[in-house]
């Protein structure tokens, strides 16, 4: 089973607690859920970028995953928060203009909402790319075992992980073999006949997916995994780093909750 890639190096993320990337993927979420001026959620994004670029990625590597992120967030934030931001605070800020078609009136509101999501949904990113590439992938069921989630789902997890990158594997080894076999995905614009000619792919990766799951599902219980509570070889502890991470991460969620509960967040910017 291939493993998760690890890109981090040795760079700040990279020497970090797998649990502070964890927490700090979880606690951001929290933080821009109950953000709703674009200011403040244009300094978390900026924040969450600092964070990012703290663990040395290499661009070149993640290249295709963050063109995959940003069209998912342009057609869905972008689309979605221009339709809901036009339905929502109609007639409450100045006209810029209307899309024609649809007839959607587009008002600096709805523009500063639209931004907002934007940015939250590229903070949320920022923050869960060091998940995926700037943890071991020894160190991820071990992590969330830590974290006091049950040995059960801490290995589940673990094994969801490692299973994308072999799903995609075996679905480029099918791609190249039915290829040889004079396969051709054609270029046709109907949607019917384009997932009918997927069927050569789809039925022997979904076989192989099945396969694989049932290895490791026999080699767990040739271990005897589940009968008696788990136990971790690896040790984690924090050090000072770790712990000024998540004391501002924390601070952050803790400031953020108070003023939404208080009624001290503030609302929709738009000028």
């Amino acid at each position: 089973m291939e493993t998760l890639r690890y890109l981090a190096g040795d760079s700040f993320l990279g020497r970090r607690d797998p649990r502070v990337l964890i927490l700090v993927a979880a606690l951001t979420i929290v933080v821009v859920a109950q953000v709703q001026d674009v200011r403040l959620m244009a300094v978390a994004a900026v924040v969450a970028l600092v964070y990012y670029l703290s663990a040395g990625i290499p661009f070149a590597a993640v290249r295709a995953n963050w063109l995959f992120v940003g069209v998912f967030v342009l057609l869905l934030a972008g689309l979605n928060g221009v339709i809901a931001g036009a339905q929502q605070y109609a007639g409450v800020a100045t006209e810029l203009f209307t899309i024609p078609g649809i007839g959607v009136a587009v008002t600096t509101a709805t523009v500063s909402y639209t931004v907002t999501m934007l940015l939250r949904f590229l903070a949320i990113a920022a923050t869960g790319f060091p998940l995926s590439f700037a943890i071991r992938p020894g160190d991820l069921s071990v992590a969330f075992a830590r974290l006091g989630v049950p040995s059960r789902f801490a290995y589940g997890i673990d094994l969801t992980f490692r299973f994308i990158p072999t799903l995609a594997a075996n679905l480029r080894e099918t791609t190249a073999a039915q290829r040889l076999r004079g396969y051709e995905a054609g270029n046709t614009r109907n949607p019917l006949h384009r997932i009918s000619r997927l069927r050569p792919l789809i039925v022997p990766v979904t076989v192989s997916a099945f396969v694989d799951a049932e290895d490791v599902a026999d080699a767990l219980d040739l271990r005897g995994f589940g009968s008696q509570r788990r136990t971790w070889l690896r040790t984690l502890q924090f050090r000072t780093p770790d712990l000024i991470l998540l004391g501002f991460w924390t601070a952050a969620t803790v400031l953020a909750t108070a003023a939404s509960v208080t009624g001290h967040m503030p609302g929709l910017w738009f000028g």
